[in-house]
């Protein structure tokens, strides 16, 4: 994401301009556009004329918009972003009322406006998206015989890129033998070749290959022989950037045990996801231990903030991302104030998981909100019911609403 112009009062009102360079940016701007905000974008509008005689003729202009926004629709598979909203302010060709969806493009700026000012966790937003030294991506695949998923990790979220399947027969001795061999190794050719049109060799990133069984390291086997073979420089010097670990099975779900193996933790040590990961396996070290140090859910994590729990030394506030876009104002407000709280007032770190990797998948199912403190508090879920039915809204989708699922 490349900021392009920014217009921010000290009371936080204004503008940005933004423009997404890449997929992952159009993650950043999902969880920046919020329904009431004003986003001013190119637009495409289809516009009836009629004529003197009668007649009328219907036409596609390209014009400039400025919405208020009333609702998003985020494709992760293609990184497509949809922002439907009543149109702000009068055109040439537009009312101010009607309904339009903007469609955000790579490389098209956009303007944004926060019906509610820009606050601290919007603008982190935006520094950590424009950051160019924000953490490398890595690569995976998790496969077993017949089945791979390419995937690339990102600082906000894990993306399936292709899923490749082949026939493999089976090894039964004698000619079936050869035949399970020819079709491991076009399984493997179709893998590289899927491989090769995904990533930049130009880059080095790491590359992890999982799999139960010797299936990952006789794939790399194969990618460094056609290296050699084919003079392909580039892929082999991306020998040092392979991992192979061991998996369950060929399927997706299984990268989650993947990126728990200390060996892609090495690997991946300083990348943002691997860090958060580390501190969601430190979380539940310690909700096991019940010492008082690990408290999961709003009214817990609010209480232990008050008594200065989460402070320098030790504490750390883990929030998701998806709590930030709910739609009632007033509960957006109050995670971020209690952001502010223990980053600014406090001291302590804040961390805001992105609902797309798996660290912030455990999060939500402890209600998308916990903490490490930096000393032991007991008691903090006394009352819990009586809370909890005073913080749940009626008819939200949970996840939306701050609660958590």
């Amino acid at each position: 994401m490349r900021l392009v112009k920014q217009a921010i009062e000290r009371d936080g009102s204004g503008t940005m301009t933004l423009c997404p360079e890449e997929p992952e940016d159009m993650w950043f701007a999902y969880n920046l556009i919020r329904p009431t905000d004003t986003v001013r974008a190119s637009a495409i509008r289809r516009v009836t004329t009629e004529s003197s005689t009668g007649s009328t003729s219907s036409t596609r202009i390209h014009t400039t918009l400025t919405i208020r926004v009333t609702g998003l629709d985020f494709d992760p598979q293609s990184s497509q972003l949809h922002v439907s909203g009543r149109i702000a302010e009068e055109t040439k060709y537009t009312k101010v009322g009607q309904y339009h969806t903007l469609d955000l493009e790579l490389h098209r700026n956009f303007t944004l406006e926060k019906a509610e000012g820009w606050d601290s966790v919007a603008k982190g937003l935006v520094k950590e998206a424009c950051d160019p030294v924000k953490s490398s991506e890595a690569w995976a695949i998790v496969m077993e015989e017949g089945m791979a998923n390419l995937c690339v990790l990102t600082g906000s979220r894990t993306v399936l890129r292709q899923r490749i399947e082949g026939r493999v027969p089976r090894k039964r001795g004698g000619t079936a033998q050869g035949d399970h061999d020819k079709g491991l190794r076009k399984f493997y050719e179709t893998i590289l070749e899927t491989l090769l049109r995904q990533i930049d060799l130009t880059e080095s990133k790491p590359i992890l290959l999982a799999s139960p069984g010797y299936t990952a390291s006789n794939f790399l086997k194969y990618v460094l022989e056609t290296a050699i073979n084919t003079g392909n420089k580039p892929l082999l010097a991306q020998k040092a950037n392979f991992v192979v670990v061991h998996s369950s099975s060929g399927h997706l779900y299984a990268l989650n045990e993947v990126l728990g193996q200390p060996a892609v933790l090495a690997k991946l040590k300083d990348t943002k996801f691997t860090k958060e990961t580390k501190l969601m396996d430190d979380f539940m070290t310690l909700l096991r231990k019940d010492d008082g140090r690990a408290w999961y859910g709003p009214n817990e994590v609010e209480k232990a903030a008050e008594q200065g729990a989460l402070g320098r030394g030790g504490g750390v506030l883990l929030i998701s991302d998806a709590l930030f876009r709910a739609q009632d104002v007033t509960v957006r407000r109050r995670w971020v104030k209690l952001v502010d709280k223990v980053r600014d007032v406090e001291g302590g770190e804040v961390r805001v998981l992105s609902s797309e990797h798996e660290s912030g998948k455990k999060l939500a199912g402890l209600g998308g909100i916990a903490a490490i403190l930096t000393f032991p508090l007991q008691d903090l879920d006394d009352d819990e019911e009586e809370n909890d039915e005073e913080t749940i809204e009626p008819n939200v989708n949970r996840n939306e609403s701050g609660i958590g699922s």
